[in-house]
């Protein structure tokens, strides 16, 4: 405590002694999607001024005051900011888009008065861009009090978060959204999702977020629903410090003493073990059977950790602390900048009516019966702690025309997990388990970025851009312990007998889980301005490379029991690898350890991705701008791994793909002013399936008992995508646009349930798909409405319709299940399509006061594809509604204090069974509960 104070002092005397004044800020390109390198920036009736550099920014120092800057650009309209007011000690972000003259070389002045404002530097990007996208910027984060990405991009038109971490965008599953930071692709910390988890990104290091809806030729093509790109702060014009720290208290979690937890280690708390749960086996010795060393066996059991049983505590309230600092440096006729960023949250949660991965089938024998039959039923307890930290460092280097950015990224996530679920099966086995389950998974990402960008030609009509990202992302399942009992009821006294019985409810096993991939990611982006029919027009063509490797092992120990009786025990976890129990030569009796075989669980992969682009962005007329391209990726994946029936395959290339992905964006500005536009666009993109999607992989999860299945002869998925929208930009940050979209996919690929091989689901090329919707978004200041200016409105809203075709398979299975009365549609809904998302929110903001009112929700979505006699799993509306308060205080309102409300309206995550004429039935329920959280941040 008393170096944190120390370090608080420091940064509050270095603000003093450094503190910058003056104004800083972009001059964009109103005519493409760009920056306007080298304009004039002077301050009226005096000398003073300054240009732009090659990204188009500038910066002035200047005493604190009010201010008129002229901006200016040869053919370009001379605008005039006024009422600039510069406050000592803060730079003034004042951010411009200057248009074309209409006789190109004439003079027009338009004088404005300035407005605060970066969520209108996005609207302005936005508007100006060739891309069909929408953005969020840093101020409309933080208006929605939000402290991760994740929170805040749902906000975003068409874009919903699952399990509070994973971006969709309209609807469409993660194998259809990708997410990029600065540009590079990154792999996340679930190795099987197409993208990254937001939920490990501060908002204190970012600059904003762009979605990406239509494709141009220099985006990746392995997108559908859209590209999330997710944008770290630049070089800061001053020295910035900033600090934060907060609380949050949930009834349902907190401080309660039957939370469910296992041992912990001393480094839990920075999100790694320190090797208490390490493997206590060399990765080659090798584990004899009791009848072939008894002695060796029972020193081999003894190594084991003996707890295997979830223990209770008193939980906590979660707490997180970030710190994020910067500068930037005069060397010369260069800048340097740094900016560093720590961020640290510890979460807990805890769940006493668990309920997931229940199955429910329908009556094959009497298909009068509408009624779903419970197979197998699962509930009980789950306590959750989870450790994450990100740690972001970059520098730049700056000259008039070059700049060089290094970052270092790296994420560090500890989760630990302990429950007791009561398990009923009924159908195809008919007995009670009780199983406790310890599971400690540890993950980490060390990125790197090394980035040019430079301008080139005498008239820097050239611009020249590269990245080189170099990724290591590991998973370490670290000791998974389940022990199942089986327990039996005395009819006459209601007695319960805990017994270990292998054909009734499996054996006591630990699983240590290895993942690990590299990832090397590279690419070049060229661009030369010209003139074509007349017009200026820019020629980009450029390409990448990406290659990635990953290697997943698995190995497995179950303990079997040698004449000992079991019931003994009485159905104590911790008592099977306790001394007295532990397997004895002598009496040839006891529990053992024994390593099972799990060559299907484990492969070696590799992914390469070759690519190459042109595209060309023109004017047809004056108020017809095109953007046309095409992208040509080439695609590898090799596998080596084995099957359960000795099938094997050694670096065998299981996809070699060579696609062309043509684009065209057309965008008709309907006045003058070119605050009325329609945007159309077409393009071809893909989805293709995952490492262990494409493998011979057979992956057991102990936890709901179910087995993952890969397919060798899967396929990538093709769709041709079309968009439409209507935008009209406002005064104010007001901005209306109405979308519409169709996609068709040909080779869809789903997770499906395998017909009649129960508990066991594989990932399918099904029929061919489409999905078709409207999107629609509103912002509005109320100030039409009097003593109402301080407040906006925003709502925005997607409709959307999936259909997909059956597979054979599907179809068969599905009509041999119909009920009586029962017909089978031609179609069905996509997987992991949601049918709407509803964005609402009101926000207030004055004299330091910040209030927002938020709710959002999505549609119910087809979550797992029956098979057979299988229902289809949905996963029901959430109805999430927020409240956001803040005030901001101090000579410059650098410090704020925030209080905010989460799911006020205290709704249930819930899964459900859905069957012809039956009623719903449950597949998996929790309650997340209401969160009340207290911040506070200071800024220097």
């Amino acid at each position: 405590m008393k170096n944190f104070l120390l370090l608080l002092t420091s940064l509050f005397v270095s603000q003093v002694i450094f503190s910058q004044t003056g104004v800083t800020g972009t001059i964009n390109d109103g005519e493409f999607n760009d920056v306007l390198p080298f304009a004039n920036v002077i301050i009226k009736d005096t000398k003073k001024g300054t240009t732009s550099d090659f990204e188009g920014k500038y910066s002035l120092d200047l005493e604190p005051g009010s201010y008129t800057l002229v901006f200016s650009f040869v053919g370009y309209q001379t605008t005039e900011i006024t009422d600039v007011i510069v406050s000592d000690g803060q730079m003034t972000t004042t951010n411009i888009t200057l248009q074309a003259s209409a006789g190109q070389l004439d003079e027009v002045v338009i004088t404005t008065t300035a407005r605060q404002n970066t969520e209108a530097a996005v609207l302005s990007f936005q508007k100006n861009s060739v891309n069909l996208l929408d953005g969020l910027s840093l101020e409309t984060i933080k208006k929605t009090g939000a402290s991760d990405i994740a929170s805040a991009v749902k906000n975003v038109p068409g874009v919903s978060i699952q399990g509070g971490k994973f971006v969709y965008v309209r609807g469409l599953g993660d194998r259809y959204t990708k997410s990029i930071l600065n540009g590079v692709d990154v792999p996340g910390l679930d190795p099987d999702r197409n993208t990254l988890q937001l939920d490990i990104f501060p908002t204190q290091i970012l600059e904003n977020v762009i979605v990406i809806k239509a494709a141009t030729a220099d985006k990746p093509a392995d997108f559908t629903g859209g590209v999330v790109d997710i944008v770290t702060k630049d070089i800061p014009t001053r020295e910035e410090y900033s600090v934060s720290v907060g609380a949050t208290y949930n009834s349902n979690f907190h401080f309660k003493d039957s939370y469910l937890t296992s041992e912990t280690s001393n480094t839990d708390i920075l999100g790694f073990d320190n090797g208490l749960r390490d493997n206590p086996l060399n990765a080659n010795q090798t584990v004899p059977l009791p009848q072939e060393n008894g002695e060796v066996v029972s020193v081999i059991t003894q190594r084991f950790e003996e707890r295997m049983a979830a223990q209770r505590e008193t939980s906590f309230l979660d707490f997180n602390f970030s710190a994020t600092a910067g500068n930037q440096y005069e060397i010369g006729d260069k800048k340097l900048g740094y900016l560093a960023s720590l961020s640290y949250r510890n979460e807990t949660s805890y769940y006493d009516e668990y309920i997931n991965g229940q199955i429910f089938r329908k009556d094959e024998a009497d298909k009068s019966n509408f009624e779903l039959l419970a197979d197998r039923t699962q509930n009980g307890e789950l306590g959750n702690n989870n450790v994450l930290i990100s740690a972001l460092a970059g520098l730049s280097l700056k000259s008039e025309k070059s700049k060089y950015r290094f970052n270092v990224l790296h994420v560090q996530n500890g989760e630990s997990q302990a429950s007791i679920f009561r398990q009923s099966n009924f159908i195809i086995s008919s007995n009670n388990v009780i199983k406790d389950n310890l599971i400690y998974t540890q993950r980490s990402i060390t990125n790197g970025l090394v980035s040019g960008k430079h301008s080139l030609g005498d008239d820097n009509d050239w611009t020249v851009e590269w990245a080189l990202s170099p990724t290591l992302a590991k998973i370490e399942d670290k000791d998974f312990r389940v022990t199942p009992f089986r327990v039996s009821t005395n009819p006459d006294t209601g007695e319960e007998t805990f017994t270990i019985e292998p054909s009734e409810s499996g054996v006591p096993s630990r699983f240590f889980r290895d993942l690990e991939e590299i990832n090397l990611a590279g690419k070049l982006d060229i661009e030369k301005k010209h003139s074509l029919f007349s017009y200026d027009a820019k020629t980009k063509f450029g390409g990448g490379y990406t290659f990635k490797n990953r290697t997943f092992e698995v190995v497995k120990f179950s303990i079997p029991v040698l004449n000992f009786p079991s019931a003994s025990i009485n159905g104590d976890p911790d008592l099977i690898l306790a001394d007295e129990n532990v397997y004895d030569p002598a009496t040839n009796s006891g529990f053992y350890i024994r390593q099972d075989s799990n060559d299907s669980d484990s492969y070696d992969s590799d992914v390469s991705v070759a690519s190459g682009y042109v595209s060309e962005e023109f004017k047809i007329t004056d108020w017809i701008n095109a953007v046309a391209g095409v992208r040509f990726e080439q695609f590898n994946l090799t596998y080596t791994g084995e099957r359960q029936d000795g099938t094997t395959l050694n670096a065998a290339e299981i996809l070699n793909k060579a696609d062309f992905f043509p684009s065209v964006n057309l965008i008709f500005d309907l006045n003058e002013e070119g605050d009325k536009k329609i945007r159309s666009s077409f393009a071809r993109t893909t989805a293709r399936p995952s490492f262990k999607e494409a493998s011979l992989a057979e992956i057991f999860d102990p936890i709901s008992s179910t087995t993952f299945i890969g397919n060798i002869d899967l396929q990538p998925t093709y769709i041709n995508n079309f968009d439409v929208r209507f935008e009209k930009y406002g005064e104010s940050g007001d901005f209306f646009a109405l979308s519409g979209f169709y996609k068709s996919f040909k080779d869809p690929i789903e997770l499906s349930f395998i017909r009649r091989a129960y508990g066991q689901y594989t990932p399918l090329n099904l029929g061919d798909a489409s999905v078709f919707g409207g999107e629609f978004e509103v912002r509005k200041n109320l100030g039409f409405i009097r003593g109402l200016d301080n407040i906006n409105f925003n709502v925005n809203f997607s409709l959307i319709e999936s259909q997909q075709e059956y597979s054979e398979d599907e179809r068969e299975g599905r009509l041999d299940n119909l009920r009586d009365g029962e017909t089978l549609d031609d179609t069905r809904q996509l997987q992991g399509q949601s049918p709407y998302l509803l964005n609402l929110g009101f926000n207030y903001e004055d004299n330091g006061w910040n209030g927002g009112l938020f709710y959002n929700s999505q549609g119910k979505t087809l979550q797992i594809v029956g098979a057979g006699d299988v229902a289809d799993v949905y996963t029901l509306p959430f109805h999430n509604l927020k409240l956001n308060l803040s005030k901001s205080f101090g000579e410059n309102r650098n410090s704020t204090i925030s209080l905010k409300f989460e799911n006020i309206l205290d709704d249930k995550v819930e899964s459900i069974y859905q069957s012809f004429g039956g009623e719903d039935q449950l597949y998996s329920r929790w309650s997340p509960g209401q969160d009340i959280s207290l911040s506070y941040s200071v800024r220097f």
